[in-house]
């Protein structure tokens, strides 16, 4: 039993040294009435999933942020799912301007945050940079027994992007005008 307890404890200093947590809802929060405060910047619409992505970013790096440059320390980036208005026949209704018409009607809340350091607590061939991942329910509360192995591998190939698909390509977007 003493063996058992003195591996466990090892175990743990070893774990607390190397600054290794997993990604979620302890390490990356929800930002209190982020609908509120962070700046959309964008909506895509996914008709594959009958779902329109509400993109937010933190206020402050919305004002700091520059095509070319390391998106900032401290980022987050918010994507809120909210299903599309649906036709008698099951089928996503279509705007006059051909988009997905959204719902207020939220199915998920994906947050990923950058903060200097987090990237040592994943290997190389996983790591996204300093970027970390966290899922939560319409509610505001963590998504409960979340794989956060998707999140790492779907965004592994947007390095040239710091790991991002649409915020990186806003910058460039905004800042060539």
């Amino acid at each position: 039993m003493r063996k058992v307890i003195a591996a466990s404890l090892a175990s743990a200093v070893i774990i607390g040294v190397s600054g290794y947590t997993l990604a979620g809802p302890d390490r990356v929060a929800l930002p209190a009435n982020y609908a509120e405060r962070f700046v959309l910047y964008n909506t895509v619409d996914r008709p594959d999933r009958k779902t329109i992505r509400f993109m937010y970013v933190s206020p402050e790096t919305h004002a700091e942020a520059k095509a070319g440059a390391p998106i900032p320390d401290r980022t987050v980036l918010i994507m809120e799912d909210h299903r599309a208005k649906l036709e008698a026949s099951g089928s996503a209704e279509l705007g006059p301007d051909g988009r997905l018409i959204p719902t207020d009607e939220i199915v998920n809340i994906f947050v990923m945050e950058k903060r200097a350091g987090w990237g040592d607590a994943y290997p190389p061939e996983t790591r996204n940079g300093d970027w970390d991942y966290a899922q939560y329910l319409p509610n505001g509360m963590p998504k409960p027994d979340v794989n956060f192995n998707g999140c790492f591998v779907c965004h592994k190939n947007r390095a040239d992007r710091d790991f991002n698909f649409t915020y990186t390509k806003y910058l460039m977007d905004r800042d060539s005008n």
